[in-house]
């Protein structure tokens, strides 16, 4: 009988993740039956929660249901208490500096999932599926403006292919993008919005893509060849990244050697990106499941069976879309500085520079446009990520080396 520790891992801020957990245990219990019946699944669950994110309290996630107990051989679960416990516990040993441990486990998103990642390789996991708790395990198709939905079994899929890859990634759907529609004129036009994307945007994001989407409302829709094709790809290699999403994410850990940590600067996101960047050696498999992104949190009772016919489009004249957009413009223009220092290093002054200029002309418009002066801050805060990209390499160094000594002190653990 051959035997596979499979972790399930949440970085979580909301309640609901319980929820969302629920579902994808739901899609397992169906699943796991086309297993070979030689092979037996030990799961284990991994949740890094946040509790001033939404004022939450330890027990909405700890709190979890027995019928999703009763699924796990082990529950881990991460909260700041624990992680400053391992934290204290390393440095007693003599080994790590303080700085050094706070590069893999600060507080930000990215140092979450370095907690999951660490304790799965300490309880010796072979396969780590990273969840998110806005994604769900459905796709969502068009037909003749009628959206078709059909479940996934995300669990599955990754654990069939995971064995021959170092990462498998699944594809996403629904509210993957936090621009909205907008309906352009004098004051904002679409060469405005274009320099602008283009400017503070990665590389797999090409404007006429983003246009598209912005023309069909901001919701991606499954690709059907995608779904009936089973179609399988490795992540192709662009400008030195393999890009990643951070969920529906699995990590190969039965070679503990091949796993990165994940950064990203403070106050700032891409902690997706820059793993991206480290994975040149490494095979990344594109694999045919989707999960259903509920972006701004307005599908919540798709978990309940209530599928919706058609999908709402994401209108800039929402507020609470302006503000996502806002934040995400901002996550954007913190982590854009490093990633080209990263990864084009003789561009970077250039790159920079017309960044610079590109927000100057264009920000204030959208602070005109939005009615929102938030607009007007990214730029200070692009000045001061620019200034800083140095700082925060090596602070991305000083976490990998700290990683690999973390490695080192598992393995000895072991023997």
């Amino acid at each position: 009988m051959k035997k596979i520790r499979y972790g399930i891992g949440f970085a979580t801020g909301r309640k609901s993740f319980k929820k969302v957990l629920g579902a994808y245990i739901q899609t397992w219990l169906e699943a796991k039956k086309k297993l070979p019946p030689d092979c037996e699944v030990s799961l284990s669950l991994f949740v890094a929660y946040d509790l001033d994110y939404l004022s939450t309290q330890s027990t909405d996630y700890t709190n979890l249901s027995q019928e999703i107990v009763d699924q796990f051989d082990n529950i881990i679960f991460l909260g700041a208490k624990n992680a400053l416990r391992s934290i204290e516990r390393l440095e007693k040993g003599g080994v790590f500096t303080k700085t050094e441990l706070r590069s893999v486990f600060g507080s930000g998103y990215a140092d979450k999932r370095n907690a999951i990642l660490y304790a799965a390789l300490d309880n010796q996991i072979d396969y780590l599926l990273f969840l998110d708790d806005d994604e769900y395990p459905l796709a969502v198709t068009s037909n003749s403006d009628v959206c078709l939905w059909s479940g996934q079994h995300v669990m599955l899929s990754h654990l069939l292919e995971i064995p021959n890859a170092d990462y498998t990634n699944g594809h996403h759907c629904g509210y993957i993008s936090p621009i909205p529609q907008i309906r352009f004129n004098e004051q904002l036009t679409e060469a405005d919005f274009q320099s602008f994307i283009e400017a503070i945007s990665n590389d797999i994001i090409s404007w006429e893509s983003m246009k598209r989407l912005m023309e069909s409302g901001g919701v991606t829709y499954a690709s059907k060849e995608v779904l009936t094709q089973k179609q399988k790809m490795d992540v192709p290699e662009i400008h030195g990244c393999k890009f990643i999403s951070g969920a529906n994410l699995c990590i190969n850990l039965t070679n503990p050697g091949r796993t990165f940590p994940f950064y990203n600067p403070p106050g700032a996101r891409g902690e997706d990106t820059f793993l991206s960047t480290l994975l040149h050696e490494r095979t990344v498999r594109q694999i045919p499941c989707y999960a259903f992104h509920d972006g701004f949190s307005t599908y919540k009772h798709i978990l309940d069976g209530a599928l919706p016919t058609q999908l709402a489009p994401i209108t800039a004249e929402s507020r609470a879309v302006v503000t996502r957009f806002l934040g995400a413009c901002t996550g954007w223009v913190r982590y854009k500085p490093l990633l080209v220092y990263l990864t084009k290093p003789e561009a970077f002054e250039r790159e920079m520079a017309h960044m610079q200029s590109t927000l100057s002309e264009v920000l204030p418009k959208f602070a005109a446009y939005a009615e929102d002066d938030g607009f007007l801050a990214i730029e200070g805060e692009f000045l001061k990520y620019r200034k800083n990209v140095a700082k925060h390499a090596a602070q991305l160094h000083l976490a990998q080396a700290t990683w690999k000594k973390l490695l080192e002190v598992i393995a000895a653990e072991d023997r």
